[in-house]
């Protein structure tokens, strides 16, 4: 694949959340967290006993304090270091979120400590050349806001609209990204239809009502910040997943899967699409249906059981962009990978998918991992490892740069080298990516990997480089979802 197709001012991160890393975070999630750590823990074998790792991580999974967010990785203290980090993996911008509870832990009551380290942390980043990118609401909230109903009240959306209106106010000035709600959909479906998470609820008509009020809670933030800041580019992250019919003869199959992608992908967008300047992309998932049930292939998964079809995020961005015609920024995109197995393949393959929606018309700007840290993973508490960087929490939280990620450091070294050395017109090699297979359990060199009967091939087949109207466009990527079907 042809490394200019990344232009030079192409944003590479990697993604946080302030209650996964901070550490000290007093809010909704804490406080569950608290009464609930030791039912997670005995409850821990039913949940989970199904996913490969269970042996490797049953112990971590069967204590309390596996569950308990406390001190994070310490973040909040330790985030010049962190910070650093980042340069080493020579990346250039940054998604991390402000916690609502810090600056306004009582209702009107501003907290200026709070506010003004969040200050120092965004010119922290700036000071080494790195974008800071806001993501305002990642799931948790003050308990005085959820006391009053959260977001299942309508009326209580005025409260979250201060929120946004202050952290426009003093920290707009600083930032050219804004992103509003991170994942609306999954916070609606795991707290609200299956129950899992804050507030355990199983009511599909308040779910519903929850997922109506984040869409006018991001309307009337949007309106907020371009009142405030209308310079700001301001977006929405949604957890999009490739959703497929699996090949058979049942009939129902591609309905489900275009019901799913457009239940899952689109519903939301659809409606704040006007107060979108750009679409955050967070892929974790494929998903095959074979009828109204989900059937994916069984390997190679993930430490947390998910399939993995790292090329799937190809068909989210080609569709995604279609629909839209807005900028993509890919907000998440990574893989819980204790012993960094599989990081580097689900990086490469992610990273030829781009290029390969680039080469297609796609208007891709940006990639952030999931994430820069060994973090705290909501339910599922700390034993899943998302991190680039491994982070030992028993040892003073040291934190050690994992094997993939030294590659994908290396990679955009010399991409960033190849793009300089273009500028001046002198010869320069172009670092190079190709589609692969999905490497053995055995192994981590992905030199002679083992084929995947899971994994398609549509990131093997010869990129058209050629300008697309929309209808070529389309026909084209039909043509390739006919071939992926075909596969299975």
């Amino acid at each position: 694949m042809d490394p200019r197709l990344f232009p030079k001012d192409f944003l590479w991160g990697a993604s946080t959340a302030s209650h996964q890393v901070e550490g000290g975070t007093v809010n909704q999630w804490s406080e569950w967290e608290l009464a609930h750590a030791t039912e997670l823990a005995r409850m821990s074998a039913k949940r989970m006993s199904w996913m490969p790792s269970w042996k490797t991580v049953r112990h971590d999974a069967q204590d309390p304090e596996n569950y308990v967010s406390g001190r994070g990785v310490e973040h909040y203290k330790r985030y010049e270091e962190d910070f650093d980090l980042l340069e080493d993996l020579h990346m250039n911008s940054f998604r991390f979120s402000i916690e609502w509870s810090r600056i306004e832990p009582k209702e009107g009551a501003w907290n200026p400590e709070a506010i003004r380290h969040y200050h120092r942390y965004i010119k922290s980043l700036q000071k080494r050349g790195i974008e800071p990118i806001l993501n305002i609401w990642h799931w948790t909230m003050p308990t005085w806001f959820t006391n009053k109903g959260g977001f299942e009240k309508k009326a209580n959306i005025v409260y979250f609209e201060e929120f946004v209106r202050k952290l426009a106010e003093e920290y707009g000035p600083e930032l050219r990204y804004i992103i509003v709600l991170n994942e609306p959909n999954v916070y609606t479906t795991y707290s609200y239809l299956v129950g899992d998470w804050p507030p355990q609820i199983k009511r599909p008509l308040l779910a519903f009502k929850v997922y109506r009020n984040l869409v006018r809670a991001h309307r009337r933030a949007y309106a907020v910040i371009k009142q405030v800041e209308p310079s700001v580019h301001v977006g929405t992250a949604m957890n999009m997943a490739n959703n497929q019919s699996k090949r058979g003869r049942n009939p129902f199959s591609p309905i489900v899967a275009h019901l799913a992608n457009y239940g899952w992908n689109r519903w939301f967008l659809n409606r704040t699409k006007k107060q979108t300047d750009f679409i955050g992309i967070n892929y974790y998932n494929t998903n095959y249906y074979h009828g109204f049930s989900m059937h994916n292939p069984t390997t190679p998964v993930n430490d947390l059981g998910w399939y993995m079809e790292p090329e799937g995020i190809l068909p989210v961005m080609v569709q995604t962009y279609a629909h839209y015609k807005k900028p993509i920024i890919i907000t998440e995109n990574g893989v819980a990978d204790a012993k960094d197995r599989y990081r580097r393949w689900w990086i490469e393959q992610t990273l030829v998918a781009m290029q390969r929606a680039l080469s297609q018309g796609v208007d891709v700007r940006g990639y952030m991992h999931w994430s820069l840290l060994d973090n705290f993973e909501w339910a599922q508490g700390w034993w899943p490892k998302f991190g680039l960087v491994a982070v030992d929490r028993e040892h003073n939280m040291k934190r050690t740069i994992r094997p993939s990620a030294k590659w994908f450091a290396t990679y955009l070294e010399r991409l960033e080298a190849f793009q300089v050395a273009r500028e001046k017109g002198t010869g320069s090699k172009p670092p190079k990516l190709a589609a692969k297979p999905v490497p053995t359990p055995e192994k981590t060199n992905l030199a002679s990997p083992k084929p995947s009967e899971g994994n398609s091939s549509m990131l093997r087949r010869k990129p058209n480089t050629e300008n697309m109207d929309r209808t070529a466009f389309m026909r084209r990527f039909n043509t390739n979802l006919k071939d992926r079907n075909g596969e299975r």
